[in-house]
């Protein structure tokens, strides 16, 4: 019997000494959809035909959710092209969406890198409509779905949203500002800012310089602890007055910063693709903080570069 309770009390030590090294994801949620949030919203800036003679919307998307927000056009619906007579025309081509990243609140784009690594392009928004014409009176709505708030590893589609973009093919946007389109108060960190990341580390953007082929961080975390610890920012993008998102989307999970000696500083660098003539830049940052794997977001003015 002595044994038998001995057995018992060891395997509970065992367990509860395991449990104290599961992270346990946090499951809160926050609700998108405040009185005064208008989710995504579209414009139409310019109507023409492809190259193959279709039918091609350019298009500039904007996030209003009143939070950071990654959007993309629900896949295998093709947008809606609808007449003043209710006749309606399915358009195949839809490249609506933010790339994979997060958008801070406010700013509106026009398109971000996609491609391969070693062949980038920029894909711009627009849809295309085969053997249609935009005839007076004409609209168009697309199917989307959003994530808004930090980007959770365990949770990655926490708040998912879908909705309805409806675009009046009538009115036709010029002379849009990017990438912000209505200022925030505080949002905007400048360059010099210090960042709180996980266990009270201190991320700091020390350096920027442009290189041959875009700009290159220099960053820098120190450790307060008396444990060695490193940071996650992952890979950060950027966004200039082109409207443009310039960067792979990579989870900011998947790169990992040296680590840090206790009571000592580490630094990295990370670069990013830009041409030498986009300006007005912001860094698009994710930084892991609170927990692991949770990323808060911010927006650096580096317009200056």
């Amino acid at each position: 019997m002595r044994k038998k309770n001995l057995i018992s009390i060891l395997f509970v030590s065992l367990f509860m000494y395991a449990c104290a090294y599961i992270v346990v994801p946090d499951l809160e949620e926050t609700n998108p959809n405040t009185a005064t949030s208008r989710g995504w919203t579209a414009q139409v800036t310019n109507i023409g035909q492809s190259d193959a003679g279709d039918l091609h919307i350019d298009i500039t998307i904007r996030n209003e959710t009143n939070d950071w927000s990654a959007m993309k056009a629900v896949a295998g619906k093709p947008a809606t092209l609808t007449a003043s007579d209710g006749t309606r025309t399915n358009c195949e081509t839809v490249f609506i969406g933010t790339g994979g990243h997060r958008l801070a609140p406010g700013f509106q784009m026009r398109g971000y890198t996609a491609g391969t690594k070693t062949d980038p392009v920029t894909q711009l928004i627009y849809v295309e409509c085969a053997g249609a014409q935009a005839a007076a009176g004409s609209k168009l709505s697309i199917e989307i779905s959003y994530v808004t708030g930090e980007y959770n590893y365990y949770y990655p589609e926490n708040n998912k949203v879908e909705q309805t973009l409806e675009l009046d093919l009538d009115q036709v946007a010029g002379d849009l500002t990017y990438p912000i389109a209505e200022p925030i108060e505080n949002l905007i960190l400048q360059s010099d800012i210090q960042i709180t990341a996980l266990s009270d580390m201190i991320i700091t953007l020390v350096d920027t310089q442009r290189t041959d082929t875009g700009l290159q961080f220099t960053w820098q975390s120190f450790n307060p602890s008396d444990y060695a610890l490193s940071a996650r920012i992952g890979i950060p993008p950027v966004i200039g007055e082109d409207g443009i998102i310039y960067g792979f989307y990579v989870s900011p999970d998947r790169a990992t910063a040296p680590t840090a000696p206790a009571g000592k500083t580490a630094e990295w660098t990370t670069e990013v693709l830009v041409p030498q003539d986009v300006k007005g830049l912001y860094i698009l940052l994710s930084v892991e903080s609170k927990k692991l794997r949770l990323f808060v977001n911010y927006a650096v003015d580096i317009s200056e570069k």
